[in-house]
């Protein structure tokens, strides 16, 4: 049901001058643990065997207190456009850029955990008025999840994956758009899936970096890279993924350090950008410290940290986990990039996803491609969006 545009209101980030000195002032006051007991030399992953290492944290910090600039990323969001809205009794923030193009198709970008809009404010403008004509153009939606960024933080239980999506189809409505694509990574990847798999008379199609296989899928039949994949995610979710139980279990404990700790924050996201990424030593090998500590500022302003982490708690088993007998009937692109920490095989997602028009693997890339690979990443993007729009023809 599409609504008065009187239910949409501007927005503008601006934080506080007191705030950001603040920040700063933690920032030079934080007290440090040792340093790590793994002593290898760069470049090497296994310096962060335990961790963050401590030398790289105090880099890091140092910058962040005397050289980043947090106008600069405020400003940008302001000009690409922010909104707010109340939707199921929750106010929901929002970028949103209307392209120039008369054939402009709309489009809702979700995010995942740690990332937020900061993954996607650098590319918002090509994806809506491309340089090159003949590429396609998009209106572009992306809204923080509940909990996240400017978005209001739950105050009651219930704001799991199929919640969002729902608010998400609201969303896209009231903005005039009945029918519209999607992309997602990470929760996004799963909200997306619930959104073409629940509102097929919605969502044109999708596009995501995270595809979901059914449980229980046999590996019988498996190419040798495909059980690769396969084993890969299961050592993943079984030795590497105890920030998820910890969040799925416990998100208020971590989260008073993450509220109340900049370097804290700063850490266990820093850390997940370290191990995610495609690099073979630090995440700066491929993201710079500009746009990681966009998102970890975003996070710190919005006093964030324990509310996104809740997400997990909302969303893993229980009624409001992933539904194992949701299929996907819409045209969907599908992008396993090589260093992401879930590769699901092609065989499991056609399980799922029923009308696979377009499957990559690209060469470079992990779970942050919007960010390790930007430009790549709005090329696929707009390729898999472009199958799947002529697949509807």
């Amino acid at each position: 049901m599409t609504h008065p545009t009187s239910e949409v209101q501007a927005f503008e980030a601006h934080a506080s001058d007191a705030d950001l000195d603040d920040l700063r002032a933690r920032l030079a006051m934080a007290r440090l643990p040792e340093a790590e007991t793994v002593r290898r030399a760069a470049p090497d992953p296994h310096r962060w065997d335990q961790g963050v290492p401590l030398a790289d944290l105090v880099d890091v910090v140092d910058y962040w207190r005397t050289g980043y600039d947090w106008r600069s990323f405020e400003a940008r969001l302001n000009r690409i456009g922010q909104f707010r809205t109340t939707i199921d009794g929750l106010g929901i923030h929002f970028l949103h850029r209307r392209s120039a193009r008369a054939d402009a198709t709309p489009l809702i970008l979700t995010h995942g955990w740690p990332g937020s809009i900061a993954e996607f404010a650098h590319v918002v403008d090509e994806l809506a008025d491309p340089q090159d004509p003949d590429a396609p153009a998009f209106h572009v939606v992306a809204p923080s999840l509940p909990g996240f960024g400017y978005s209001d933080r739950p105050a009651t239980t219930g704001w799991g994956i199929g919640r969002i999506a729902a608010a998400w189809v609201e969303l896209m409505g009231r903005l005039g758009y009945r029918k519209f694509a999607a992309h997602g990574g990470d929760w996004g990847g799963v909200i997306t899936t619930v959104l073409a798999g629940r509102y097929p008379d919605r969502v044109l199609g999708i596009h995501t970096v995270l595809a979901q296989a059914p449980p229980d899928m046999t590996m019988d039949g498996l190419t040798a890279d495909e059980r690769q994949w396969a084993d890969d995610t299961r050592d993943f979710w079984s030795r590497r993924a105890t920030y998820a139980k910890q969040q799925a279990t416990r998100p208020q404990t971590i989260g008073y350090a993450l509220v109340d700790s900049p370097v804290g924050l700063l850490a266990w996201i820093l850390d997940k950008f370290a191990e995610w990424t495609d690099t073979e030593d630090s995440p700066f090998e491929t993201v710079s410290r500009d746009r990681l500590l966009d998102d970890v500022t975003l996070y710190w302003l919005t006093r964030t940290g324990a509310s996104a982490a809740r997400i997990y708690y909302e969303s893993h088993g229980g009624v409001n986990a992933l539904d194992p007998d949701l299929r996907v009937d819409v045209p969907s692109a599908i992008s396993i990039y090589p260093r992401d920490i879930e590769k699901c095989p092609r065989p499991w997602a056609q399980e799922r996803y029923r009308r696979i028009v377009r499957w990559t693997t690209p060469e470079a890339g992990g779970h942050f491609p919007s960010l390790e690979v930007p430009e790549y990443f709005v090329k696929d993007l707009r390729e898999g969006l472009a199958a799947v729009l002529a697949a509807r023809r």
